[in-house]
């Protein structure tokens, strides 16, 4: 394979070598953007499956771009100062990316959450990753010589550029999340993309001021972490831990408003919990229904599974009554920030993995087991499966009983909770759904508590919170929980499987209205 000639052109093994080099990069670069992007608008539109569609969605349309346009390009300005420049721009925008973030969301969010995902990834990533996208054209022009060779030489770069998006994939995914952070390997990846233009000018064109762009990585490339705030009402908000992982953000914030404290734990942006860390009490009613219905329904309960530790209120409040507690999470981090600041601690042990994986190898039974698992704002699809559930109850001992903490509504679009509970219906003989909310309210949506067993009818008393310490903040569940809830005869509800499980979709209006709450309560600069 020979270069076509240029009077600028180095020694055209060397060159080729290098453009090797620049396709496979590049096409790991683009994966990296592409994998990163649901990380950085993660906390603010949730890791749902609108948020994937957008990402996806904009990195395909930006491709389609720059492979048109890169071809355009190539053919009219036949060289490599062309390819060279435009991933010195790519570089560029990419180092930007953290930068803008706060504005671009700041215009994205009143759109909600799918047009405002898709808005903020186009303006975020599309250029970059359409600029990278030329590269494969502009770097086939250059490298193809003879016609004959044509077939051979687009396959070889295009399967360099595969190998590199796999490799992009599998190093972001896989480790660099974890080790350096969202903005740092956008950082990365800027400099690396800056670094091979400046390498190229450098030594194939002897172009001496490239040099300058050794200077980049002096530059403050990341904007300073916003770690308190103040809200309009005069509260202040402090960032007391952050942290990034495989699975998702978790971030520990704290409120003050005169003399009260509060304190709650979010996944990518989402309320998984809150204390007073002045008693250490949940600010939440969710969290006393879970405490307070397990004694009511199974007096006699020895052992509990929770399955999704939040910020731990729940299984400490049983472990401390004597129950021994195991935790299943499969975010560390969760685990190590609810010790921390929520004052997390169990009789049991604490396994990290993934809830399905763990119930298929354990051969321990509980005679409870609380599915509490949230991935943002959603309640992973693979552990509400019929398939799933029935993989818990075959974990329960005799007489034991099944909770799932469930976000959903029951008279406006109660697609998601009328679905969960035929599900579980086909799996237990006895399901019951206890809102934390008031069903015939304005707003009938919030936690379901759903609870499954075999046998007799278990009756929950009315009086169950009557004499319970509660918080003042969440002393409205005193009134509202209790009541069971009966969907009408006919409503329309599916059976959820893992071939079928469309839940996610379907529920998207109401998790879209619960994070446009979030993020009019909180000073999201702060996520």
């Amino acid at each position: 394979m020979t270069l076509r000639a240029n009077t600028d052109a180095p020694a055209r093994i060397g060159f080729f070598l290098f453009l090797l080099v620049t396709v496979t990069a590049c096409g790991g670069l683009v994966m990296v953007v592409e994998v990163l992007g649901s990380r950085l608008i993660g906390p603010f539109f949730g890791v749902s499956l609108y948020v994937w569609t957008a990402l996806i969605s904009v990195t395909l349309i930006a491709l389609a771009l720059g492979y048109g346009l890169g071809g355009l390009a190539a053919d009219r300005w036949p060289g490599p100062g062309l390819l060279y420049g435009v991933i010195l721009v790519a570089g560029l925008f990419v180092l930007a990316v953290p930068l803008l973030r706060t504005p671009i969301l700041a215009l994205s969010i009143p759109m909600g959450l799918r047009g405002g995902a898709f808005v903020s990834a186009l303006i975020l990533f599309g250029p970059p990753l359409a600029l990278m996208g030329a590269v494969s054209p502009i770097a086939v022009r250059l490298a193809v010589r003879e016609s004959q060779k044509l077939g051979r030489m687009v396959g070889g770069l295009y399967a360099l550029s595969t190998l590199g998006s796999v490799a992009g994939t599998v190093a972001t995914g896989f480790f660099l999340i974890g080790t350096l952070g969202v903005s740092g390997i956008f950082t990365l990846t800027g400099l690396i993309l800056i670094g091979l233009a400046g390498l190229y000018f450098l030594l194939f064109r002897r172009f001496w001021p490239a040099l300058a762009l050794g200077l980049i990585p002096l530059l403050p490339l990341s904007p300073a972490p916003v770690n308190s705030g103040i809200m309009p009402d005069g509260t202040r908000i402090q960032r007391l831990a952050h942290a990034e992982s495989h699975y998702g953000q978790v971030t520990v914030l704290e409120f003050s408003h005169g003399a009260q404290r509060t304190r709650e734990l979010l996944i990518d942006g989402q309320i998984q919990g809150g204390i007073d860390p002045a008693n250490g009490q949940s600010i939440y009613e969710y969290a006393y229904a879970l405490q307070h219905l397990p004694v009511a329904l199974h007096p006699e309960a020895k052992s509990m599974l929770v399955i999704g530790l939040g910020a731990g209120i729940v299984p400490a409040w049983h472990a401390k009554r004597g129950l021994r507690v195991d935790i299943v999470d499969i975010d560390a981090n969760v685990v190590r920030l609810a010790g921390e600041h929520f004052g997390f601690a169990t009789t049991g042990r604490v396994f990290v993995e993934d809830a399905r994986a763990y119930l298929q190898q354990t051969a321990e039974r509980y005679d409870l087991i609380l599915l509490d698992v949230f991935n943002g704002d959603t309640t992973p699809g693979h552990v509400l499966s019929r398939e799933a559930l029935a993989l818990a109850r075959s974990r329960l001992n005799p007489g034991g009983m099944l909770m799932v903490n469930l976000i959903g509504s029951l008279v406006d679009r109660p697609y998601g909770a009328a679905s969960v509970s035929r599900t579980m219906q086909t799996v237990f003989e006895r399901v019951g759904l206890y809102p934390v909310f008031d069903p015939q309210g304005a707003d009938a949506s919030g936690n379901i508590i759903m609870v499954a067993y075999d046998g007799p009818e278990r009756p929950v008393p009315a009086d169950l919170l009557a004499n319970a310490p509660i918080h003042p903040m969440a002393d409205s569940v005193r009134r509202v929980f209790g009541r069971r809830f009966v969907f009408p005869a006919g409503q329309p509800a599916d059976i959820l499987t893992d071939d079928f499980n469309p839940i996610d979709v379907r529920d998207a209006w109401l998790k879209e209205r619960i994070r446009r709450a979030i993020l009019e309560g909180i000073d999201w600069r702060v996520l």
